[in-house]
């Protein structure tokens, strides 16, 4: 029997932080019938129903393996459980090519208290899309965000996952850790227009954490992005000027038209979909991506992904 997705929402919509759980279940299933639930879930907790956007604050954070990404959502999650918001992190572990499987050792690995009500960690591989965010991921985030404070989207820096992140956070966070030879890695990704805000882990190295941060801040004035803060964390245990950090999320967010960027998000959610269930024959029966993100615009602000994915599957006539 298929789980009720407009149940799910409407506790989820109540602040019911034992609906994350079966939310990420049902998101995560493919079978037909669920896929209809999924859309009555996401309905339920749309702008349009809401009346608002879902006020949790969506964080993306990303950057390459070693980086200390754990160690600093551990910190990070202590802190915002010590003030008293609630938090769910979903950790994305890019997918094997071979195997389709994937690790899911990020749950193992952020420190939190398995007994705390007030998180949710839940660990899910990219699927199909190597680096990148899975549809599930992207939907889920968008519905904890009605029930919990904060929403962690953790990815590795690889592939196409920063643009994903990029797409649905509110805030990213991208993490880099001295003499790893990022910053021209960076410079030549173009990860270096993504990061909302830059964090360099292990600032307790000395000299080559300190011509790290001046490199990347050079980096970021090249590139017009002097509002990007830079902030050097220490990994040697307690963790120092993370506090910094959660200030610097708190104030781009506080900065943020947030109905306007969750608004992008979602047509852009759409499109995505769209595109990999259709492929580029269905964008062209449209006539292309630009005439798709145009139809898009044309739509409520507040639709959810589902709806908007149906109005371009009515125009394709699918």
């Amino acid at each position: 029997m298929s789980a009720d997705g407009a149940a799910i929402g409407a506790r989820l919509r109540a602040r019911d932080l034992s609906a994350a759980p079966d939310a990420l279940n049902l998101l995560e299933s493919t079978t037909p019938a669920d896929r209809e639930q999924v859309a009555a879930l996401l309905a339920e907790v749309s702008p349009t129903a809401l009346g608002d956007e879902a006020q949790g604050h969506i964080v993306g954070v990303t950057g390459p393996p070693g980086a200390g990404k754990s160690t600093l959502l551990s910190a990070l999650l202590r802190l915002w459980r010590e003030g008293g918001r609630t938090v769910a992190m979903l950790a994305v572990d890019p997918s094997s090519r071979r195997s389709g499987g994937s690790l899911l050792g990020d749950r193992v690995r952020i420190d939190f208290d398995p007994a705390d009500a007030g998180v949710f960690i839940r660990s899910s591989a990219a699927g199909e899309q190597l680096g990148g965010l899975a549809s599930a991921t992207r939907s889920a985030a968008q519905a904890l965000a009605v029930a919990y404070d904060v929403v962690v989207i953790e990815t590795v820096g690889v592939g196409q996952a920063e643009t994903d992140v990029a797409d649905v956070a509110d805030t990213v966070v991208v993490v880099v850790q001295p003499g790893g030879g990022d910053v021209l890695q960076f410079l030549k990704s173009g990860i270096m227009e993504i990061p909302d805000v830059l964090v360099i882990t292990k600032s307790d190295l000395g000299q080559v954490a300190v011509r790290t941060r001046r490199d990347l801040s050079a980096a970021l004035r090249s590139l017009g992005s002097r509002a990007t803060k830079v902030i050097a964390v220490a990994s040697l245990p307690p963790p120092q000027r993370v506090d910094e950090l959660v200030a610097a999320l708190d104030e781009h967010r506080t900065g943020l038209d947030l109905a306007a960027h969750r608004m992008r998000a979602r047509r852009a959610s759409a499109l995505a979909d769209y595109a990999r269930e259709h492929g580029e024959r269905g964008l062209r029966t449209l006539g292309g991506r630009r005439a798709v993100q145009a139809m898009l615009a044309e739509q409520d602000p507040g639709a959810d992904v589902p709806s908007l994915v149906s109005v371009l599957e009515l125009r394709a006539g699918v």
